[in-house]
Parts: structure tokens; C-alpha cells; sequence
């Protein structure tokens, strides 16, 4: 059993907007956010940049963020990417948050597809986290699931809540957690749902160097979202067949985000990486 079931997106709450918009007040020494609090703003670094953290989603690794790392390291940002097992939000978040801990100043938190989710759960309450960054990804409310931000909302991925042999290749591992196996996009799939827009060779080397991402990933809750107390930036591919753009909508409308769309599939950061960067820079430039 994989434990996904075909449940309702929760993501449309009545009061999407109006009670996510963040409020600088004053100096910029503090903030109000989505919860109505009002938060300090943390101690800039000594040479007064973030550190740009970048984590990737699932089915993929590290170098999905190649094309942005090169632009800004050459904009003399200290960039890192993150660990990321896709084993799970709770294993997930968890390496995230402990790999957070270990940077001392402001950062800047850019996160993709999944990784978004593992992201929000991770960076609550870590003050250094002063922006955060949605580049075709999840932003769950607290209490949401992967599987019911995907049910009803035309995804490629819908399809495996009823059937999930039509979407993935199936793979026990050692250690799984009771009724998860180890789940890889089909190459059909992958080629025509994740990276339309890419070229189609390049598209095929993706399809069969994918990171398999644990089954019990797709049922895990999230916890209490950093959303609702940072600052939120949003990249929508409005050709993106994954997380189609009026789910990513609905979820960055409610997270208050200042949202960029742009021309792209769900691997815009693989195929416009300086578009953004720049979004990455504008979340960068008002931490200053």
C-alpha cells in the first residue's frame, strides 16, 4: 500500500490574500506577517549578503541549480545546496533545518517542486531565514499532504492516486517504513509531464538519472509553515504540468508572495535559470 488516496485539494481557504500580505513597517527592523505578529528582522552577515540556500526537489538532485549557482556566485553571493534524501518531509525537513542551523547570518531560502514543502516545514522559527523562494513548488498549509495539494488539480502526477503504476516504477528499499517502496517517474512521463520545454535529449539523460523519492512522502502532513512568518517570493511556469500554475496560484496568493510567471515548464530553474536568479536576487536585495 502506498497510502495515497484521492482526496480534495484544501488549498482555496477564504481569506487567501488579504491575510498573507506582508507589511514592512518603519526601518524594516520589523515585519508583519501572515499570522499578525510582528517579527524581528535578523542581523545582516558582516559583508551584508544572505547566504542564497538552494534546495532541490523530488526525482532530482543538486544540480538542477547548476545554472543559478554559476549566476550567483558571480555575483559574489555564498551559495549552498542543500542535503535533500526524499525520504520524506519529517527525514527531509529535518536534514534541512539542521544544515539551516549551521549558517550563521541572514539567508535566503530558494527551494523547488518539493523541496518547497520540506523548505516551509524546515525554516520555522530560524530567525536567519529571511526570505523564502517558491520556484514551481509546494506550499502547504499546515496539516496538507503532497497527494491532496495534487488531487482535482490536473497534475501529471494525479493519475498514481488511483493507480500509481501508471505513473511510476515501483522499487522496495532496506528500511522502508511499512507499506513504502521507492518511486521513479516513468520515463514517458517524465519526458512529456516534467521537462516539456526542454530539449528532448536532455530531457531523456533526466528521465533516467532520477533521485527516487520515497512513497511515504506523498501522505506525510506538514507542519506549521514558515510562509506564514517570512517573507515569500514565488516563480509560476505557467507551461507546468506538475504543479499546474492555478494550484501554484492558489497556494502563493495565500502565502502572500510577490509572484513571477514565467514561459516554462516545471523545470524552469533547468531551463531559464537567469530569470530566476533574478527573482533569487530581488528576495536577496531586501534583506538589505
Amino acid at each position: 500500500m502506498l497510502g495515497i488516496s484521492p482526496r480534495r485539494p484544501k488549498i482555496i481557504g477564504a481569506a487567501l490574500a488579504a491575510a498573507t500580505l506582508v507589511t514592512v513597517l518603519g526601518s524594516g527592523t520589523s515585519r508583519v506577517f501572515a499570522d499578525g505578529g510582528v517579527h524581528p528582522t535578523p542581523d545582516r552577515g558582516q559583508d551584508g549578503r544572505p547566504t542564497i540556500v538552494l534546495v532541490h526537489g523530488a526525482w532530482a538532485d543538486g544540480s538542477s541549480w547548476s545554472g543559478e549557482v554559476r549566476r550567483l556566485q558571480a555575483r559574489g553571493f555564498d551559495v549552498q545546496v542543500a542535503p535533500q534524501p526524499n525520504r520524506g518531509p519529517s527525514i527531509d525537513s529535518g536534514y534541512l533545518k539542521d544544515f539551516l542551523s549551521t549558517i550563521e547570518g541572514p539567508i535566503v531560502l530558494a527551494a523547488h517542486s518539493y523541496g518547497g514543502f520540506v523548505a516551509s516545514d524546515a525554516a520555522t522559527g530560524n530567525q536567519n531565514v529571511k526570505a523564502l523562494v517558491f520556484v514551481d513548488a509546494f506550499a502547504p498549509e499546515k496539516g496538507e499532504t503532497v497527494e491532496q495539494l495534487t488531487a482535482g488539480s490536473g497534475s501529471v502526477l494525479e493519475p498514481a492516486l488511483t493507480d500509481p503504476t501508471s505513473v511510476f516504477k515501483l522499487v522496495p528499499f532496506p528500511g522502508a517504513p511499512a507499506g513504502a517502496v521507492d518511486a521513479y517517474v516513468l520515463p514517458k512521463v517524465f519526458i512529456n509531464g516534467f521537462a516539456n520545454g526542454l530539449p528532448r535529449r536532455q530531457a531523456e539523460v533526466l528521465a533516467v538519472s532520477q533521485v527516487a523519492l520515497a512513497t511515504n512522502a506523498l501522505a506525510e502532513p506538514a507542519t506549521e509553515p514558515a510562509w506564514k512568518t517570512i517573507p515569500v517570493w514565488a516563480v509560476i511556469g505557467t507551461e507546468d504540468r506538475v504543479i499546474p500554475p492555478a494550484s501554484q496560484q492558489e497556494m502563493m496568493e495565500r502565502a502572500g508572495a510577490d509572484i513571477t510567471r514565467i514561459d516554462a515548464g516545471h523545470l524552469g530553474l533547468i531551463s531559464h535559470p537567469g530569470e530566476v536568479t533574478e527573482v533569487i536576487l530581488e528576495a536577496a536585495r531586501t534583506t538589505a
